[in-house]
């Protein structure tokens, strides 16, 4: 080092130290941590199997198949079901149901076959000819029950119509059934003494406009016996003007009188009267002489 003062003493007695040697260290090799691109690398530890009850167990462990690999794929390319995907199907299915239902409900029906006439025909003879339990159906004009036309009725329309003649109808028909059939009364006739809601009688003639009957007989009333001056009323035809001209029949006895006409097809014979209600042995004697069957 130069004398900075220029002085021989400073080089005698001046020393510049040297600098300490450094210490160096050996490097410690540290141990290499394996990479992670090898831990990822290494393939997954199998789950252990669970042990499966029975003698043959593992006999049948070894010849089965593990379904798990083949279903990994399935399940990664199966997207969740939310809501709207689980209503839609639901509705799918209620839909499927009731196609179905309705298809079997209509499968299953069956049609109603027809009733023909002459199944029917039995009924509506028991129905309106319950005459036929009478031992002379002929003089009442009721129906028997062997008749060929016990679904029908066949009268005679006479009088003051537009086509008089024989007229063929269906069993309980009415009488102004029968006028109509007979084209109507003509105009100005009067109908009060017809019954037009009677039940027709096979047989039976049905004279319109004819003049009411029971002015003659009324006289025999006052005596007793009227002797049978007059025409004579037809119980199974004469109309409730006609009924209530007879002795001792009043409105309700006349009505009474065709009530029973109608329930059991016309009378037979006069003394039938007994079993109408109002009638008794008296009024049946007044009767008597005055009406026909």
């Amino acid at each position: 080092m130069p004398d900075p003062s220029g002085e021989p003493w400073w080089a005698d007695h001046t020393r510049v130290a040297a600098a300490p040697r450094s210490i160096t260290e050996p490097e410690r090799t540290l141990p290499q941590q394996p990479r992670r691109r090898e831990r990822e690398e290494r393939p997954p530890a199998e789950a252990p199997a669970l042990p499966e009850p029975g003698r043959h167990a593992a006999r049948r462990r070894r010849g089965r198949p593990d379904p798990r690999p083949a279903l990994a794929p399935l399940a990664d390319r199966l997207p969740a079901l939310g809501v709207p995907q689980i209503a839609i199907v639901a509705l799918a299915i209620a839909v499927g149901l009731a196609v179905t239902t309705w298809w079997v409900v209509r499968d299953r029906t069956e049609p109603l076959e027809p009733v023909s006439a002459e199944a029917a025909s039995p009924l509506v003879a028991t129905t309106a000819g319950s005459g036929a339990e009478d031992p002379d159906p002929s003089a009442s004009g009721a129906p028997s029950e062997g008749a060929p036309a016990a679904a029908s009725v066949t009268v005679d329309v006479a009088g003051k119509v537009r086509r008089p003649g024989i007229v063929v109808l269906a069993a309980g028909a009415r009488v102004t059934d029968a006028l109509q059939a007979a084209g109507g009364p003509r105009k100005g006739v009067d109908l009060t003494p017809l019954n037009l809601a009677r039940v027709l009688v096979d047989g039976e003639q049905i004279v319109v406009g004819a003049p009411a009957t029971g002015s003659a007989p009324s006289t025999g009333s006052a005596g007793g016996a009227g002797g049978g001056s007059g025409p004579l009323v037809n119980l199974n035809t004469a109309g409730l003007s006609e009924l209530e001209s007879l002795p001792e029949v009043g409105p309700v006895t006349a009505q009474s009188i065709i009530a029973w006409r109608e329930a059991h097809g016309g009378f037979t014979s006069v003394d039938e009267l007994l079993e109408v209600d109002g009638i008794g042995d008296k009024t049946l004697e007044q009767i008597s002489p005055h009406v026909t069957v």
